[in-house]
């Protein structure tokens, strides 16, 4: 389903007032009577190019079926440094102690982890070929210690 300009910008809106990926998804379903999915959501937002830090929600209750699937897909967002985006996956890779996914400046994707020894490891994309910039990967790194330290760990 396609939104209005009007729409999208309700949209933006709402992230940049730190809304989360799941309040966006209720509330689109609710005022707009638009139904996505979360990760069309994620998706729509990341197409906005509107990054906010995602506010933290209570657990959800029991038979809460859209809030449950939110927590776990859900990743903490941050504003990018050198036009590179790390998330941090809700639900760790199994072996790793931390995994996400990182978005470089040009665009590209890549899945990481951090595993129990505390070697960090980019994992293929789309792509298996690519290999992002050394800037980018200087950058990933900044904004990856950033998100960790902003989880507490």
């Amino acid at each position: 389903m396609e939104l209005t300009e009007a729409q999208l910008e309700t949209v933006k809106e709402w992230v940049r007032a730190g809304e989360s990926l799941a309040t966006v998804q209720n509330r689109l379903r609710e005022e707009m009577d638009v139904a996505m999915t979360y990760m069309d959501v994620r998706f729509l937002v990341d197409d906005l190019n509107v990054v906010s830090e995602v506010v933290e929600e209570p657990e959800p209750e029991e038979g809460d079926a859209s809030a449950a699937d939110a927590a776990i897909e859900d990743a903490e967002l941050v504003e990018p440094e050198g036009g590179v985006r790390v998330e941090l996956d809700a639900i760790k890779r199994p072996g790793a102690l931390l995994s996400g996914t990182v978005v470089f400046s040009d665009g590209k994707s890549m899945s990481w982890q951090l595993d129990a020894s505390g070697q960090l490891g980019l994992l293929p994309g789309e792509d298996p070929e690519y290999r992002p910039s050394p800037e980018d990967v200087q950058a990933f790194q900044s904004e990856l210690s950033k998100v960790v330290q902003s989880q507490g760990y």
